[in-house]
Parts: structure tokens; C-alpha cells; sequence
């Protein structure tokens, strides 16, 4: 009887011994694999393409609509940064129904005067939820999304910001923030993200 026991032992050995090399070998695939989908993810932002157009309006501090020579309209949301919200009509009334922010006024004049009715090359890095192209604005060498940051008149957006721009546009900030710029002057400034959540603005209005 334990010369039976002792056979069927030695039979399962070497099943339990394939069972745990098919095992390692499963999950050593499987640690590859979610290495390599890790590294694949992109760590910068590159332009998708590189437009130019002339800039027809000035929703607010980091949103515009431009307009290309073959006539193409786009919605453009400035990479990078966020700026105050302006007020919010309805739009069967045009009442407000949902008031700005401070100094939400003085960063859609800003940029309306930095850019408004001027030539502008855009790179696009990528398209938001709401369709609109998230861009780059530059007018001849200058950075305009960089340029709103550093008078204070809108934040680095930290949660979308990538290589290659997220360190200047981080450090573009703190001097702002630093010589109490714009928004950095507020003694009560509230960030517009946190404002749109508390007032449940959509980030696309």
C-alpha cells in the first residue's frame, strides 16, 4: 500500500514542477508585456500639425477661434495653462446665469491684445473632449501660452502638462506668483478648475 502512495508521489512531482515553470513563464510574459504598454505610453507632446491662421475671436483667457487661408474655422484651448472663467450667458436670454471669476476679464483682454486680428502659427498637440484644438499659439518667436503664465494672467495647468514644456511653464509661474502678477495678487484667488467644480461648469463653455 505505501509502495502505491509512494508512486503516485513520484508521478506528481514532476506535473506540480511543469505546473510552476508554466506559471513563472506566465507571468514573466506577462510582467514584458505590461513593461513594454508601459513604455509605449508617450511621456511629451509633439505636434500633430502645424497650422497658421488669423485669430477671429477671444472667448476668454485660454480659449479662441482662428481661422486658416483655406478658410478652415477652429476652436482653439491654449496648452498648458488655465485662466480665470469669464461670465456665463444663457444662450436663449443672454442673461447671466453663472458669473466669472476676478480677474477673468483681464485675462481674455490680454490675450485679445497679444493676439486678437493677428497672424499666428498653431501647433496642435492634440483634440479635447469638446473638439477643440489644444494648441500651441506662437506670434513670431513668442510663446503666447508661456506669455499668459508669466504676467499672471492664467496658471500652469499641471494635471495636462508634459516634457518639453511643463518645467518652463512650471518655473514661468512661480516668477509670476513670486512678484504677485495678475491672478498672484488676489488674496482669495481660487483656481478655475476648482471653480468650475463648485459652480459645475462644464470646461468646454
Amino acid at each position: 500500500m505505501n509502495f502505491r502512495y509512494e508512486r503516485l508521489d513520484l508521478l506528481q512531482r514532476p506535473l506540480e514542477m511543469h505546473s510552476r515553470i508554466f506559471l513563472f513563464r506566465t507571468f514573466t510574459l506577462l510582467f514584458v508585456i505590461l513593461f513594454l504598454a508601459c513604455a509605449s505610453i508617450p511621456t511629451s507632446k509633439a505636434a500633430i500639425r502645424t497650422v497658421t491662421g488669423t485669430v477671429t475671436k477671444i472667448v476668454d483667457g485660454d480659449t479662441v477661434h482662428l481661422t486658416t487661408p483655406e478658410q478652415t474655422k477652429l476652436k482653439i484651448r491654449l496648452y498648458g495653462i488655465d485662466a480665470p472663467e469669464t461670465d456665463k450667458s444663457n444662450n436663449k436670454t443672454g442673461q447671466i446665469n453663472k458669473p466669472g471669476q476676478p480677474y477673468g476679464e483681464e485675462s481674455m483682454n490680454a490675450l485679445a491684445n497679444k493676439i486678437m486680428g493677428k497672424k499666428v502659427k498653431v501647433d496642435i498637440l492634440d483634440i479635447d473632449k469638446y473638439r477643440r484644438m489644444v494648441c500651441m499659439i506662437y506670434l513670431d518667436d513668442r510663446n503666447i501660452n508661456l506669455e499668459m503664465i508669466r504676467d499672471g494672467y492664467a496658471e500652469a495647468f499641471v494635471e495636462y502638462l508634459k516634457p518639453p514644456y511643463r518645467e518652463e511653464f512650471l518655473a514661468a509661474e512661480r516668477e509670476a506668483q513670486s512678484a504677485r502678477k495678475g491672478i498672484w495678487s488676489l488674496p482669495d484667488y481660487e483656481r478655475p478648475r476648482v471653480y468650475r467644480k463648485r459652480l459645475k461648469i462644464s470646461g468646454g463653455e
